[in-house]
């Protein structure tokens, strides 16, 4: 998946390079902690700081043979300090260094989705001033029902993505914590002073309580939260493929010059983005589930989890920062079609003023099923005829007796369905 919108810079953080340098990263800050309370001389500290460093292919080289990954990583980073190692990994298990350093990923990857997010929410609120007025046919179980703005849509989404945001920002939280703990989180052969220094160093907050791991429940809200996200990208994106079918063609995606939509047809410029999209957003829901799954291990750990977050974790950031992007460059380039708008309010014959005739019969006196039939009579035959609703209600001689003219009037004003516009969009974006 390389296109414009793939970040190279998220890719990064997932490479195999990368998983080592920040788990060197974290072995270091123990070393300086234990360092700093007098257990590694400075002589030892300082070669530490200058050899600690490993070649990846003698990784994996070393690898082959120990069947274990921290192990071969130690033995790697051994040969380039030399005697100084023997204070790498000091009182240490593997999950110390492996949980810490997720936690600087995850929260790493996590910091770039929420620039991303935040470019989303930019567009979609000049989407929301922009179209903040145009009238716009509203549809319920995708029926016409009454009037709303295409500006009310945007600003709806835009709401939404700041729960996003809010959720996202707090789950970040919540995983910017590491573990230096031990081999069942008892600091046998450690201290909670080295796991206070090492977090510290490396920014992050110590987990209260930690077994030999960081229990999976961060990683879910992590990965739940993504999915809730993808889910609200989905929901833009089946609102965006409705409006693009051919009969309502409200919004169009951006279709580049010698762009093709159909190998068979050549008249087709298809809703390709939204649908990608779509698809995408199961697949992060579907990750989501695996992180649950991994909350549920033995005793105090077991490592069952460990196959499934060497998937899900690049996977499930680089996929919603890919699609992040991807929503907001389809956004950018939408057109949005003001006639098709203006067409389709009114193709239905203004029959969304029914509501409006019946709740001024009601207020008129009539009992509430009497002026239900006698409305729907009328709207039942524009459909019949192909009419204006509007103008069956002045046909009917008990409606106007009722009402009078100057009140039908008032009655067919579109812009009263906008009167509270300003309200919400000041809830929305100033509350």
């Amino acid at each position: 998946m390389i296109d414009r919108y793939t970040r190279p810079e998220m890719g990064k953080i997932w490479t195999l390079e990368n998983k080592f340098r920040t788990w060197l990263e974290v072995e270091i800050a123990v070393c300086e902690a234990w360092h700093r309370l007098g257990v590694i001389p400075a002589q030892e500290m300082e070669e530490i700081r200058k050899k600690a460093d490993f070649d990846l292919e003698r990784i994996l080289e070393i690898e082959e043979k120990t069947k274990h990954d921290v192990i071969a990583f130690l033995t790697a980073v051994e040969e380039k300090v030399g005697p100084a190692s023997r204070f790498i990994h000091l009182g240490c298990t593997s999950s110390d260094i492996v949980d810490t350093a997720n936690s600087l990923l995850l929260y790493r990857a996590g910091k770039l989705i929420a620039q991303a997010l935040e470019e989303l929410l930019e567009v979609l609120k000049e989407l929301s001033f922009k179209y903040k007025n145009l009238l716009a046919m509203g549809r319920t179980h995708g029926v016409h029902a009454e009037p709303t703005t295409f500006g009310l849509k945007f600003a709806g989404f835009y709401a939404e993505f700041k729960r996003h945001q809010k959720r996202w920002l707090d789950a970040l939280e919540n995983i910017r914590v590491g573990k230096i703990s031990g081999a069942v989180g008892t600091y046998a052969h450690l201290t909670p002073e080295v796991e206070a220094i090492t977090c510290e160093l490396l920014g992050l907050k110590v987990d209260p309580i930690s077994t030999q791991i960081i229990q999976r429940d961060r990683y879910a809200h992590y990965f739940t939260t993504l999915a809730l996200m993808a889910g609200g990208i989905e929901r833009l994106c089946v609102e965006l493929r409705h409006l693009q079918r051919t009969e309502v063609l409200e919004v169009e995606e951006g279709f580049s010059k010698g762009q093709k939509g159909s190998s068979a047809m050549p008249h087709k410029k298809n809703p390709i983005s939204a649908e990608n999209l779509s698809g995408l957003a199961r697949l992060v829901r579907t990750n989501s589930l695996a992180s649950m799954e991994n909350m549920a291990l033995w005793h105090e750990r077991d490592i069952s989890h460990s196959s499934v977050e060497r998937v899900i974790m690049p996977d499930s950031t680089i996929l919603i920062h890919y699609m992040l992007g991807r929503l907001k460059g389809v956004l950018s380039n939408l057109r949005i079609n003001e006639e098709n708008i203006a067409r389709n309010l009114m193709a239905s014959f203004g029959l969304f003023y029914s509501q409006r005739v019946l709740l001024a019969l009601i207020d008129k006196g009539l009992k509430r099923q009497e002026a239900y039939e006698l409305v729907q009579k009328e709207a039942l035959a524009c459909w019949e005829e192909k009419v204006p609703f509007e103008d069956k209600v002045r046909s009917s001689k008990k409606i106007v007796e009722i009402l009078g003219e100057k009140e039908l009037d008032k009655l067919f004003d579109p812009q009263y369905y906008a009167r509270h516009v300003d309200l919400i969009f000041k809830r929305v974006f100033e509350g």
